[in-house]
């Protein structure tokens, strides 16, 4: 038994794993999946003077998270967590979370492990969310792109089977591919990045800024289907912004398969029409007509589920 954990910025999503496969049960079993109240964003914007503070809540907000759920399953033997930020494929150090703002060179494996009394194994949340995508996958294909869009934009990549980490733990930052010159700030200190507009905080930007209202994405995304030519603008924004991201990602890794996840990913009736017009004016005609998309069906199971098998692998 495994618990696989998702941190979001606003989200703390938990799951107990089962890892033993068979012939009769060949994918890996998500036995219980929990939630647990925890903004660690604000919490992390509120206390940038003070980061090391911020850093000891959320580390006992997800010990508290484990341990109650320990109560029950005592055989619990690992632990796998999908976090928002780049992390150090050898050390497993987190070195920034664009999303986190004021977090560096935290050891989230060993300081959570220090506490709990297990081992402890950290990935970047998309790259776990791929992993989840490609071990639940009934073919089990072996590349696969995951693009999650939630409060922010991340990417996975699965290549001969194995999550691609990059030499320092940044490779498929999608979301940070600059996609407007001069564009909006973002967290990681440029300006234009893909996330700053196919996210759910970009998208209620673009809303902000056409009808001067603030709103979550899912209150956007009920106005856009009401007829709201803001919303609907701030949507087809965040469609072709992807698009412009996901071209440029193709030209560098040629993957056929191709699968969107993420809060965001329910409104994709409402971003796929300028996705799709946008990305086959940037893709290189040696592409078009070849990708398979999809919506992903697992919800906010794939980065919890991924996460766990990963820590089931680090434990081989």
């Amino acid at each position: 038994m495994l618990i696989g954990i998702d941190i979001g910025g606003t989200n703390l999503r938990l799951g107990v794993v089962d890892d033993a496969v068979s012939i009769e049960s060949p994918k890996p079993r998500l036995i219980e999946e929990m939630r647990f109240q925890a903004d660690f964003s604000s919490l992390c914007k509120q206390h940038q003077c003070e980061p090391r503070f911020a850093w000891q809540k959320i580390l006992s907000t997800i010990a508290n998270a484990i341990n109650e759920v320990r109560k029950q399953y005592p055989e619990i033997s690992a632990i796998g967590i999908g976090f928002p930020g780049f992390i150090d494929p050898h050390t497993q150090v987190i070195s920034q979370s664009p999303n986190l703002p004021g977090l560096q060179d935290v050891d989230l494996s060993k300081d959570l492990s220090a506490l709990i009394g297990l081992p402890v194994i950290t990935e970047n949340d998309a790259l776990a969310a791929a992993y989840g995508e490609y071990v639940m996958h009934p073919s089990r294909l072996n590349n696969l792109i995951y693009i999650g869009l939630g409060t922010g934009v991340g990417g996975g990549l699965i290549l001969n089977g194995l999550p691609f980490q990059g030499a320092h733990g940044v490779a498929m930052e999608v979301g940070h591919i600059v996609v407007k010159d001069g564009g909006r700030l973002c967290g990681c200190g440029n300006f234009g990045c893909m996330e700053q507009y196919a996210s759910a905080s970009g998208v209620a930007i673009s809303y902000f800024e056409s009808a001067q209202q603030h709103c979550t994405a899912a209150e956007i995304a009920r106005r856009a289907e009401q007829g709201d030519t803001a919303a609907t603008s701030a949507y087809a924004l965040a469609g072709k912004s992807l698009a412009q991201a996901l071209a440029h990602i193709l030209k560098v890794i040629d993957v056929t398969d191709i699968v969107l996840g993420g809060g965001m990913s329910a409104a994709w009736p409402l971003i796929a029409p300028s996705f799709q017009q946008q990305l086959v004016q940037d893709l290189i005609p040696a592409l078009r007509g070849k990708l398979n998309l999809r919506i992903s069906n697992m919800g906010d199971q794939a980065g919890i589920v991924g996460a766990a098998m990963l820590a089931s692998h680090s434990n081989d």
